[in-house]
């Protein structure tokens, strides 16, 4: 009886992971023996906070490098389609920093009130959304950089193969893992002796 219950829920789905950062049984598969809830929220947590300090002096050095290129000598030969397409980078960094630093401030204001779980939820939403903006932000640097010394042709390719990748390395191939992990875990539930 109780297997039916749980299989009329519906599967947790990776939108549903990435707006509760994972915190919800279902859809949390590492779980270590004996741990409470308490120490899995801590130690999600430290994890978190692990991740964002290897992407945020990333941001923060690509930020400044945009920041500085205007008032280096050769900026005034650029084209208008440069300009605007490092107006775009620029504000992409600038977000991904904000999306990136959010955390921490949310964490300041509610210290000590018990919201660690929410604060997990709120990080992985901004980790995911800063490291869009990076990853467009790179892109549109290097589209600049590559513009300025090959051509906008050149640039225009480079730029959607370096999109690519970084769509395919930090999201599309995680994402097709984490589907068939949870595909393969319905089918050991399905076939497992005791729920049928």
């Amino acid at each position: 009886m109780a297997h039916e219950a749980t299989r009329e829920r519906p599967k947790p789905r990776i939108r549903d992971s990435i707006l509760t950062g994972g915190v919800f049984p279902e859809d949390t598969h590492d779980e270590r023996p004996g741990e409470s809830q308490h120490e899995r929220v801590d130690r999600e947590l430290i994890e978190l906070l692990n991740e964002m300090r290897v992407v945020l002096p990333g941001v923060q050095v690509l930020f400044a490098f945009l920041f500085a290129a205007p008032f280096a000598n050769g900026w005034r030969h650029v084209t208008d389609l440069q300009a605007h397409v490092y107006m775009g980078a620029i504000l992409a960094a600038a977000l991904s920093n904000a999306f990136l630093i959010a955390p921490t401030t949310y964490h300041r204001l509610t210290f000590r009130m018990g919201f660690k779980e929410r604060l997990i939820r709120l990080g992985n939403v901004c980790l995911l959304a800063g490291t869009l903006m990076l990853a467009i932000s790179v892109t549109l640097a290097l589209f600049v950089v590559t513009s300025v010394v090959v051509d906008d042709a050149w640039a225009l390719f480079i730029c959607v193969v370096m999109g690519l990748v970084l769509l395919g390395l930090w999201y599309a191939y995680p994402l097709s893992l984490r589907e068939r992990d949870e595909d393969r875990r319905e089918r050991e539930l399905d076939s497992h002796p005791s729920h049928s």
